[in-house]
């Protein structure tokens, strides 16, 4: 009976898809994928598993957004601190963008994806590297959904990257400190060309940003939810979305 109680409370958010408006689907959607090892130890099966089935919500989650008309979908799948992590784990995780890509590639260029990454992809192994290269040069005519996968990033390590560059600009006489705003600093970023989240989820329950968007997330919408990422389908997208469709956003100001 505990058993029963502990699965309903785990998926209380779960419920029927929810009737959204065509007319004020957020244009961005980032999420931070949280609970891959938790949901396979609740199974008592390997982090590995719950990774393996993460890699399917992905999926999942894609075809959901791109169904609802969102233009944008960035996808938190490796941090900078996520290198602290067990070196078998880490090797593991290295090795999912090219079983994933290596599976739905093909079905992301027919439903015209385009794949982005932002991070820091020099420091990435050759093989990760090379898949994540391939997928974003055999998309990049597709006018559809972009697809951002945050690999190897960091709020904080992004934001130093560009004021590093920028104060070399600055040094050399390239730029004046007067001339720095916000609109250079969106541009100097790895996210730049994408707009700034309208919606960010985060699974497992989980209440915090984890050095994910610093910078761009000044204004998001939140959406927190209880499922484990393996669990995410497109019912919790429609859920976030319809909640995001509720809020009124106001950037400081009144309405």
């Amino acid at each position: 009976m505990i058993k029963r109680i502990q699965e309903w409370l785990s998926r209380k958010d779960r419920q029927e898809p929810v009737e959204i408006s065509p007319d004020n689907i957020p244009r961005h959607v980032a999420i931070i994928m949280d609970g891959n090892g938790r949901w396979a130890k609740r199974r008592g099966m390997p982090r590995v598993v719950g990774h393996q089935n993460g890699m399917k919500a992905v999926k999942r989650a894609t075809i959901a957004a791109n169904d609802l008309g969102v233009e944008f979908l960035t996808l938190y799948a490796f941090s900078t601190e996520n290198w602290t992590r067990p070196k078998d784990e880490v090797d593991f995780l290295m090795r999912l963008p090219v079983e994933f890509l290596a599976i739905e590639l093909d079905e992301l260029i027919e439903k015209n994806v385009q794949v982005r990454v932002m991070g820091n992809t020099e420091a990435l192994p050759s093989h990760t590297r090379k898949a994540m290269e391939e997928a974003v040069a055999r998309t990049l005519s597709n006018t559809g959904l972009i697809l951002n996968f945050a690999l190897n990033y960091g709020g904080r390590k992004e934001i130093e990257d560009c004021m590093r560059a920028l104060g070399k600009d600055i040094q050399a006489g390239i730029l004046s400190p007067e001339e720095i705003t916000s609109e250079l600093i969106d541009n100097r970023l790895s996210s730049s060309g994408l707009p700034d989240p309208d919606l960010l989820i985060r699974t497992s329950g989980e209440m915090r940003l984890s050095n994910f968007m610093l910078w761009q997330i000044a204004y998001s919408e939140f959406w927190f939810t209880d499922a484990y990422w393996p669990e995410f389908d497109k019912t919790h997208l429609m859920q976030a979305v319809a909640e995001y469709q509720r809020r009124t956003r106001r950037y400081g100001g009144l309405k």
